[in-house]
């Protein structure tokens, strides 16, 4: 099985067992970069990389979803988001 099929394959199973939602990160003019980018690399599981291009495109751009997966398993993550002192919510 190739890598795009077991993807596909997660990704319909995620969609069969509930309806996905996104932890939408939001600009604010409180927080750094470096604590945005750790706070992502810890609490959302990002690589160093990716949690440095959420927190560009959130400066530029207002928002960033930052993490996709189905409400259950989003909703203790933003929470510890909130704590950390960021701006996120669960769409």
């Amino acid at each position: 099985m190739s890598t795009k099929e077991k993807i596909s394959e997660q990704f319909d199973t995620l969609t069969e067992e509930g309806h996905l939602n996104e932890i939408v990160l939001f600009n604010d003019d409180v927080n750094t970069f470096d604590h945005v980018i750790d706070s992502l690399v810890a609490i959302c599981s990002h690589s160093h990389e990716q949690a440095e291009q959420c927190a560009l495109l959130v400066h530029y751009k207002g928002k960033c979803t930052v993490k996709t997966g189905v409400y259950d398993e989003l909703d203790p993550l933003c929470s510890k988001l909130l704590q950390l002192g960021l701006s996120a919510e669960i769409t």
